[in-house]
């Protein structure tokens, strides 16, 4: 059975590494500002305690397989910026979901995008996966930006998927396959 528990990736200015308690304050900060999660499946989180929840559910769920959440911090200042995910695995397809959250403080420095390339190169080579798949609002424009510029394609538009509140929005479903993957890396490394 793999698991994930002390799983840690580096890249040049990040370590992806499972979440501790110490991060709470972080996540939290991240999950409940209004810009992080405007195109979110969920309200701004209100309580401190989701935060505690979501590190305790994950680890549980990282050291049985079932998931794999990963902090997203900057090795300068080891500062949690975010969070990036391969969840929803299907163990005969070889498919997984990924997902992702960035400190708004962040944006527009190419964290998420160094975050990303490293959780996919892990999920297309150890992980062998065949295909990963993100869903997305439409209306989020940055996030399909980041997921094209990684080799996704849109594939498909479900109407009135989400209700978040009092606001119902679709979903955009993109998808990238392990042969474009390893078509990109290699083009990258020439």
């Amino acid at each position: 059975m793999r698991t994930f528990e002390d799983l840690t990736i580096s890249t040049p200015r990040l370590l992806l590494r499972p979440m501790t308690e110490s991060d709470a304050p972080a996540l939290f900060a991240v999950f409940s500002d209004p810009k992080v999660m405007r195109y979110w499946s969920s309200a701004p989180w209100e309580s401190m305690q989701r935060a505690h929840e979501m590190i305790q559910r994950d680890a549980a769920s990282m050291r049985v397989g079932e998931s794999l959440r990963l902090g997203i911090v900057r090795k300068s200042d080891d500062a949690l910026l975010g969070m990036c995910t391969l969840f929803a695995f299907s163990a005969t397809c070889r498919r997984a979901e990924i997902g992702y959250a960035l400190a708004s403080a962040a944006w527009g420095q190419g964290y998420m995008d160094e975050a990303l390339r490293a959780l996919l190169d892990y999920g297309f080579g150890a992980l062998e996966l065949n295909r990963v798949e993100a869903d997305i609002d439409p209306r989020n424009e940055a996030s399909a930006r980041s997921l094209e510029r990684l080799g996704f394609e849109r594939e498909g538009l479900l109407r009135e998927r989400w209700i978040v509140g009092e606001e119902i929005s679709d979903t955009a479903f993109y998808g990238l396959l392990a042969r474009d993957w390893d078509a990109i890396r290699s083009r990258e490394r020439d």
